[in-house]
């Protein structure tokens, strides 16, 4: 069997942020606001996002995951620009995107990331509206994707799935074992985190559902940092993979933008999946920067 390419990407916070009215910036976004002016503009480049997309595209892979976070401050302005570049990106059977928290930053547009992302977001069989856990088959993949994405209050970037998500995950999950798939779970926050202000708060109840089910990678974005994880699986350890912000340049512990290819094959009775690291320098020239055999 042909390896199937895998791209990963995340957070892209897309750049420039629209002009918000004085009504917008009531509650939690005039906090938001304020940052983006005094920090996260200088941050997030639209140059640098498009010079990784360039390089990840120039790849050909087989199929893109993007883990949320495409919007700021889910202003209504923000939607329109961010589906033209979704679009640029790649037609949606070729992407697959689950919201970040930043996606559903209000509870006033917390509906809108649904509306205009749907056929990006949505699962094979997906009919009406989009509904979570989705699942998509491509090649040899079973992608399923989770929203963590729910509004939070000022200063609160936690993500939550909720017990209908996760006993539909769980339904779902069991039913997928006996085909010859690779189970890839996408999902915007980290399943382990230090932060009690960033962490996903259910994610106790995932790490034991995964425990009982397993799948064969997971893929998250979120922290806007390198990072592999290695979960308790059925039958062995899970990795959970994330990713910088693909706009990012380097700042602080942060690093530059990168995304991640996924090289995933069977092999005999078992997975082969390979991972290379591509990332940005101040020059805006991508290079691979690590190769990793996972499983």
């Amino acid at each position: 069997m042909a390896a199937f390419t895998l791209a990963h990407l995340s957070d892209p916070h897309l750049p420039p942020l629209p002009a918000p009215t004085l009504r917008e910036l009531a509650g939690k976004r005039a906090l938001g606001y304020l940052n983006w002016m005094r920090n996260r503009r200088k941050v997030h480049r639209r140059e640098v996002l498009d010079a990784l997309v360039s390089d990840m595209q120039a790849q050909t892979p087989d199929h893109v995951a993007v883990t949320g976070d495409l919007v700021n401050l889910a202003l209504e302005a923000e939607f329109a620009p961010s589906a033209k570049w979704l679009e640029s990106v790649g037609m949606p059977d070729r992407v697959t995107l689950i919201p970040g928290n930043h996606d559903a930053y209000v509870r006033a547009t917390q509906h809108r990331f649904a509306e205009v992302w749907k056929d990006y977001l949505g699962g094979d069989e997906a009919s009406g509206g989009v509904m979570f856990p989705s699942l998509r088959r491509r090649g040899p993949l079973a992608l399923i994707g989770l929203s963590s994405a729910v509004p939070t209050p000022p200063l609160m970037a936690t993500g939550r799935l909720g017990r209908d998500q996760l006993d539909a995950l769980e339904r779902m999950l069991a039913g997928l074992p006996a085909e010859q798939v690779f189970r890839v779970l996408l999902i915007h926050h980290p399943l382990r985190s230090d932060s009690r202000t960033k962490r996903l708060t259910d994610s106790s109840e995932l790490l034991a559902l995964l425990k009982r089910h397993g799948v064969e990678l997971i893929l998250h974005g979120h922290d806007h940092v390198h990072s592999t994880i290695w979960i308790d699986g059925p039958a062995g350890k899970i990795p959970a993979i994330g990713v910088p912000s693909a706009s990012a340049v380097a700042h602080g512990h942060y690093p530059a933008a990168a995304y991640n290819l996924f090289s995933i094959a069977r092999e005999g009775a078992a997975w082969r999946c390979e991972q290379t690291v591509r990332s940005i320098d101040d020059a805006l020239r991508v290079r691979q920067i690590r190769q990793t055999r996972l499983i």
